[in-house]
C-alpha cells in the first residue's frame, strides 16, 4: 500500500468523525460504501446491529443526533494498519469521545473502531465498522 493511499484512509477516518461532529450528512454518507455494514458492543455487552447499507447506519447516526443536546467531538487516534492491500485495507484507531454542555468538557467514553476500507472509483470508503466501547454514551 502506498503512502499516499494511507494517508488518504487517515483522512477518511477522521472525516467521518467530523461529518457527525458538525452533523453533516452529505459528508458522512460520502464516507461510508453503499453496502457499507456496521455494528457495535458497550462495555463487552451483546452485538448492536449489524446495521447494512448507508441507509440504515445513517439512520442509527441521525437518530442518534437528535437526542443529543451537548456538541460532540469525536476524536480518532492511534491510528494502524492491521492488513493492507493495494485496493483493501484493515484499520484500528481509538475513539475519545468528549461533549461540551452548559460551558463544560466531560469525557463521555473511549472504544476503538476496526475498519474494512476499500478502493472505491479512485477515493476509499468504510465498507464495514465496528465500534467497541467501554462505556454507554
Amino acid at each position: 500500500m502506498k503512502s499516499n493511499d494511507k494517508l488518504a484512509i487517515h483522512e477518511l477516518l477522521n472525516k467521518a468523525a467530523y461529518g457527525y461532529d458538525s452533523r453533516n450528512v452529505d459528508m458522512l454518507v460520502d464516507c461510508f460504501a453503499e453496502g457499507a455494514v456496521m455494528s457495535m458492543s458497550i462495555t463487552d455487552g451483546d452485538l448492536i446491529g449489524p446495521f447494512e447499507g448507508q441507509n440504515e447506519i445513517m439512520k442509527l447516526m441521525t437518530g442518534a443526533m437528535e437526542g443529543q443536546m451537548d456538541t460532540r467531538l469525536h476524536n480518532i487516534s492511534n491510528i494502524f494498519f492491521e492488513k493492507e492491500a493495494d485496493e483493501a485495507a484493515t484499520v484500528l484507531s481509538s475513539l475519545t469521545l468528549t461533549a461540551v454542555e452548559n460551558g463544560s468538557i466531560r469525557l463521555l467514553t473511549t472504544g476503538i473502531y476496526r475498519d474494512e476500507v476499500v478502493k472505491v472509483g479512485g477515493s476509499w470508503k468504510i465498507s464495514k465498522r465496528h465500534l467497541d466501547l467501554e462505556l454507554p454514551f
